[in-house]
């Protein structure tokens, strides 16, 4: 059976950011109503300017965050930015203030931004969108600086932008009731960055984390294109790096970035529209590495399949078996990306003794997943379901979320995991409205 799948394509030839987004999805049809309804709740005392500005000779929507009627703006670093430009790192030059968070300055933390979310006036999908943007974040901030994504802190300048920025676009694009989104190649710019912790070329270290396996490019400009908040925005969209596919476009928006360089059409531009569907499986093609090792302690082994973990492995199994001359080993697989092979490759020849690894090509269908912020009497947990044509078939809690509340409050694992499942099928009983029950953006 073949059925219209309505879907977003974003062009980011200028790069991306919240505001630039934000204000693409309101040109292309959602309600400003609703968005200035999702400033208002999330309590930070901000509001939504909107005004049409000219990018190029490009008629774009312009959306700016005021409290108290000062444009919020954070402090800009010291120093221009290489090749002359009047471009800190801090006050970008198209977008929201990018944001770095470091756990050493003051600010508001990963579980205090999920407590501002889940306390607002959102539908449970633009819920679940906002939060996964921020999570990515965190991880990518935890990541480069070694820390805990539980303990990155949020840098207070500017972190009511981002976060009504990042709220308002999960918001405008759950409004449109978007099926799947696709986007360009994205232009991340040049030149470099004045961070807190130094001079850094562009993409900065949170942008390039976000954007690893994305198509990128840098053309026309010696700029920062792309800010952390946008690219995580992408993520959390799930974008397919495609090819423009074709579509039946139904309406067309642009979203302006501050700045105006000449002869340069600072906006991202997104069209909505309809392709022909039909429901299946979601095919992928994936890598299997594996390898076999007699001689190698169980630590170690560990060890390893964490690092493969972290470093982008989809997943990582071991099992037991009967080497050459009856020896008992232990047979490591990992299944990664394609993209990610060579660099899991080098992986299992560092840490393991291992001579030599067989490699091959797979074909598997997985479950369209989405990953819901439920409420529990022992805080926010993740729960993680795969579903299909609509209909969510399996469902997990987030196994560190669920650690981390077992011993917070010193319960059993199980009681956790237990009480999320729980908090997970009260929210499936409750009737939905009709955006609520549309496919995941």
């Amino acid at each position: 059976m073949t059925q219209a799948m309505r879907i977003g394509y974003l062009e980011c030839f200028a790069g991306i950011s919240g505001d630039m987004l934000m204000g693409a999805l309101v040109d292309a049809g959602a309600p400003i109503e609703v968005l200035q309804k999702t400033a208002a709740s999330l309590g930070l005392g901000a509001e939504l300017r909107l005004s049409r500005v000219s990018r190029s000779g490009i008629q774009s929507t312009k959306i700016d965050v005021m409290v108290e009627g000062e444009l919020q703006e954070p402090a800009a670093a010291t120093g221009p930015v290489e090749h002359g430009h009047d471009h800190h790192h801090d006050h970008v030059h198209n977008h929201e203030p990018s944001l770095h968070h470091h756990a050493h300055q003051h600010g508001r933390s990963l579980p205090q931004i999920r407590s501002l979310l889940m306390a607002a006036d959102l539908t449970q999908r633009a819920r679940n969108l906002s939060l996964s943007a921020f999570t990515l974040l965190a991880q990518a901030e935890g990541r480069i600086h070694g820390v805990p994504m539980e303990d990155v802190h949020f840098h207070e300048v500017g972190a009511v932008d981002a976060i009504v920025d990042i709220a308002c676009s999960a918001a405008a694009a759950d409004a449109l009731n978007v099926d799947g989104w696709y986007c360009s190649p994205v232009n991340v710019g040049s030149g470099f960055v004045n961070c807190a912790h130094g001079r850094f070329p562009v993409p900065a270290p949170a942008t390039a984390e976000l954007l690893k396996n994305a198509p990128v490019y840098s053309a026309h400009v010696q700029l920062e294109l792309v800010t952390p908040t946008g690219a995580a925005l992408l993520r959390a969209l799930d974008c397919r790096f495609e090819s423009t596919p074709a579509m039946r476009t139904h309406s067309i928006g642009y979203g302006a970035g501050t700045r105006n360089p000449e002869r340069f059409p600072n906006v991202v531009r997104v069209s909505i529209g309809e392709i022909a569907h039909t429901p299946r499986f979601n095919p992928e093609t994936i890598t299997v590495l594996e390898c076999a090792v007699d001689d190698l302690s169980p630590q170690v082994l560990a060890h390893t399949a964490q690092l493969a973990l972290d470093q982008g492995a989809l997943d990582v199994m071991s099992a037991p078996v009967t080497m050459k001359k009856g020896r008992l080993g232990t047979l490591l697989t990992v299944l990664c990306k394609p993209a990610d092979a060579d660099r899991l490759q080098q992986l299992l020849f560092r840490e393991t003794t291992t001579l030599g690894i067989r490699v091959r090509e797979e074909n598997r269908v997985v479950l369209a997943r989405e990953t819901t912020a439920v409420q529990t009497e022992f805080g926010v947990i993740q729960v993680k379901a795969g579903s299909w044509q609509g209909e969510e078939w399996n469902a997990a809690p987030e196994f560190e979320d669920c650690r981390r509340a077992a011993a917070a409050f010193q319960v059993p694992l199980k009681t956790v995991m237990q009480a999320a499942l729980a908090a997970w099928r009260t929210r499936q009983a409750r009737p939905v409205s009709t955006v609520e029950a549309g496919s995941r953006s």
